[in-house]
C-alpha cells in the first residue's frame, strides 16, 4: 500500500477536507432525533404550533447544511480518488514500460491489461467510497450510541449488545470475501487470456474451423469465474439480511424496554421516538459500513496486485553512460553465447560464436524453432544471453543505456506491426526528425513506393490499429521504410520478407546492398534466395551453429543447408 500513500500525499488536502465534511454533515445529522423528541414533547404534545414551525424550519436547516457538506464532501474525495489514481495509472504504464521481456513473458500480458484496467478502477472506488464513509459511518454509530446514553441508559445498552454482535458478523464476512474476492480477480486474469488470444488470433481460429474448441475453453473459463463469484457473492450477500435481522430485533427490543418506560413515565414520546431513531441511524450506517468493507476488501485486493507489479524489479538493469567503443571492432560479436530462457529449461541458444563486420551481410538461416529470433533477439538486449558475451562496436551490449545501444540498431520484427495513425507517424518512430523526402527515400529502398499510391494521402493515409488496412506484404515493406529512417549502422531484418515476392525480395536486398551509410546488416530468413548472396552465412541447428561459411562453401560442407537449399531449390524449380 506504500505505493497508494506515496500519491495520497499529493492530494493531502482534500483527503483530510473531504471526510472532515462528511463528519459535519453526520454531526448535524446526530442533531435532527433530538429536534424530533422536542417536537413531539413540546410541540405536538402541547398543540403549540409556533413551536412546532420553529423545529420544523430547523429540521429543514439542518438538513440543507449536511447536503452542503455532503456534496462538498463528495468533491473532494472524488478529487482525491481520481487524481491518485491517475498518478498510480502513470505509474504503473511507466514501470511496465521499463520491465523486461523475461519480466512479460513470466507475468503475461492479460494480467498486466487487468491491473491497468479492471484493478485500478476497483482501488478509484474504494478511496472514494473510505474518503466518503470510513469515518462518518463509525462516528455515526458511536454517536448515535453516545446520544442514546444521555436520553436513558438502560435503553442504550441494547446500543451496545446490537454494535457488539454486528461487529462479529461483518469481520467474520470480511475475513471470509477478502480470499474469495482474490481467487475472482485471478480468474478474471484468465479470462482476460484467453479473450485476447481468440481475439487477436480470430483468423486462425476459423481457418482450422477451431471455433467449437476455443467456445468450449472460453466456457470452462468463464463457467469457473462465475463460480468464484457466486461463492463471494453469496458470502458478501449475507451481510445485508444478518445486519438487518440482527438490528431489527434490537429495534423491537428497544421499543418493548422503551414503550414500558413510557408508560411508567420514566421515559417521555419524544425521547423513545429519538432512541428508535438513533438505532434506524445506526442500521443503516452499518449496511453502509458492510458494503463499504466489502468494497475495500476488492480495493485492497487489487492494490496488493497493482503493487506486485510496481515492486517487481527489471530482470535487467542498463547502465547510465555510454562505454568506449572500439573503431576497429567489429560491429556485432557473438563470444560462446548460450541462452535460456527459463531457469532449468533447456537452451535455446548454445555456444554461439561469430562477428559481424562492419557494412557486412550476414545471413541466418535455420529450421523452424532453431533459435534464430532469438539469436538475433540478443543484439538489441531484448533478453540477456545466460552466458558468454554479445558485443557491438567492441563493448557489452549490458554496458550500454538501453537508449543508445538501440538507437544504433533498426530492428524489423518478425511479426510487421503498425499503430494507429498515419503512415508519416509510423515512419517517425524510426526518426523523430525525419524530413519527408527522408521518409519517402526510406519507402522507396523499402520497395514501398506503390503502397503510398495505393493510398489517398500519401504519407498522410490513415493506419488502423495494427494496420488492418494494409495487406501483410505492405505493412512488411513499412516496417523495414521505418527501420531505414533511422538510417542505422546496425540492421536486423528478423525473417521481415516473408510476405514479399521474389522479385520485390530481390529488388529490396540489391538496394539494401547499395546504402551509402552501409549498416551491418543481419537477415534472418527461411529463404535461401534471400541470404545466399549474404557476405556470410551461419546455419543453426537446434540452437547450434552448423555451419559458417559463404553459400557454395556451405552447399560442399554443410548438411543442414544444402538440404534446406536442396528442397526449396526443387520446390522452385
Amino acid at each position: 500500500m506504500k505505493n497508494l500513500f506515496r500519491y495520497m500525499k499529493l492530494y493531502t488536502v482534500q483527503s483530510i477536507l473531504g471526510p472532515l465534511f462528511k463528519l459535519l454533515e453526520a454531526m448535524f445529522e446526530l442533531f435532527v432525533p433530538l429536534v424530533v423528541a422536542d417536537l413531539v414533547d413540546y410541540g405536538i404534545a402541547s398543540g403549540d404550533k409556533g413551536y412546532i414551525l420553529q423545529r420544523f424550519g430547523l429540521l429543514i436547516a439542518l438538513g440543507v447544511i449536511g447536503i452542503t457538506c455532503s456534496l462538498i464532501a463528495q468533491y473532494f474525495a472524488a478529487r482525491a480518488a481520481v487524481g491518485c489514481t491517475t498518478h498510480l495509472r502513470h505509474a504503473l504504464f511507466e514501470h511496465i514500460g521499463k520491465l523486461s521481456f523475461t519480466d512479460l513473458d513470466r507475468i503475461g500480458v492479460p494480467t498486466l491489461i487487468t491491473r491497468l484496467t479492471g484493478d485500478l478502477n476497483q482501488v478509484q472506488n474504494g478511496i472514494n467510497l473510505a474518503l466518503r464513509l470510513l469515518l462518518r459511518s463509525p462516528f455515526v454509530v458511536f454517536g448515535a450510541m453516545i446520544m442514546a446514553f444521555t436520553l436513558d441508559v438502560k435503553s442504550a445498552l441494547i446500543f451496545l449488545i446490537v454494535i457488539a454482535i454486528l461487529s462479529v458478523v461483518v469481520f467474520g464476512i470480511i475475513l471470509g470475501s477478502v480470499p474469495a474476492y482474490k481467487r475472482v480477480q485471478n480468474e478474471l486474469d484468465s479470462l482476460t487470456g484467453t479473450t485476447r488470444e481468440n481475439l487477436s488470433g480470430a483468423r486462425v481460429i476459423r481457418a482450422f474451423g477451431m471455433e467449437d474448441s476455443e467456445r468450449e475453453k472460453f466456457a470452462t473459463h468463464n463457467e469457473m469465474l462465475n463460480k468464484r463469484q457466486q461463492f463471494a457473492g453469496q458470502i458478501s450477500a449475507l451481510m445485508n439480511p444478518m445486519t438487518f435481522v440482527i438490528l431489527n430485533a434490537g429495534i423491537i427490543v428497544l421499543l418493548h424496554v422503551s414503550g414500558a418506560k413510557v408508560n411508567t413515565g420514566s421515559l417521555t414520546t419524544g425521547e423513545a421516538v429519538a432512541l428508535y431513531n438513533y438505532m434506524t441511524q445506526i442500521l443503516v450506517e452499518l449496511i453502509k459500513f458492510a458494503n463499504l468493507i466489502i468494497s475495500i476488501s476488492k480495493f485492497i485486493t487489487c492494490m496488493k496486485r497493482i503493487d506486485e507489479i510496481i515492486e517487481t524489479e527489471p530482470a535487467m538493469a542498463f547502465a547510465d553512460t555510454a562505454p568506449a567503443e572500439d573503431d576497429s571492432a567489429p560491429a556485432i560479436e557473438f563470444r560462446g553465447v548460450s541462452l535460456n530462457y527459463t531457469e532449468g529449461s533447456d537452451a535455446a541458444l548454445d555456444g554461439i560464436t561469430f562477428t559481424v563486420g562492419r557494412g557486412e551481410t550476414v545471413g541466418i538461416i535455420g529450421g523452424t524453432g532453431c533459435g534464430k529470433t532469438s539469436l538475433v533477439s540478443l543484439i538489441p538486449r531484448f533478453y540477456d544471453a545466460t552466458s558468454g558475451q554479445v558485443l557491438v562496436n567492441g563493448a557489452d551490449v549490458r554496458d550500454y543505456p538501453a537508449d543508445v545501444l538501440r538507437d544504433k540498431i533498426g530492428y524489423v520484427l518478425q511479426k510487421a506491426v503498425l499503430f494507429k495513425g498515419t503512415i508519416r507517424d509510423n515512419l517517425k518512430w524510426g526518426n523523430a526528425d525525419a524530413s519527408d523526402e527522408d521518409l519517402l527515400e526510406a519507402v522507396k529502398l523499402a520497395q514501398g513506393s506503390d503502397v503510398l499510391k495505393a493510398k489517398s494521402g500519401g504519407l498522410d493515409a490513415q493506419v488502423e490499429q495494427n494496420g488492418r488496412n494494409f495487406s501483410g506484404g505492405q505493412r512488411q515493406r513499412l516496417t523495414i521504410a521505418r527501420a531505414l529512417v533511422r538510417k542505422p549502422g546496425i540492421l536486423i531484418l528478423d525473417d521481415s520478407a516473408s510476405a514479399l515476392d521474389f522479385a520485390t525480395d530481390a529488388a529490396l536486398r540489391r538496394d539494401l546492398a547499395n546504402l551509402s551509410y552501409r549498416p551491418a546488416t543481419v537477415i534472418v530468413s527461411q529463404r535461401t534466395s534471400s541470404i545466399q548472396h549474404a557476405d556470410k552465412i551461419v546455419v543453426l541447428d537446434d540452437g547450434h551453429i552448423a555451419g559458417i561459411g559463404r553459400h557454395d562453401e556451405l552447399l560442399e560442407t554443410c548438411e543442414v543447408y544444402r538440404e534446406i537449399y536442396e528442397s526449396q531449390y526443387r520446390k522452385e524449380a
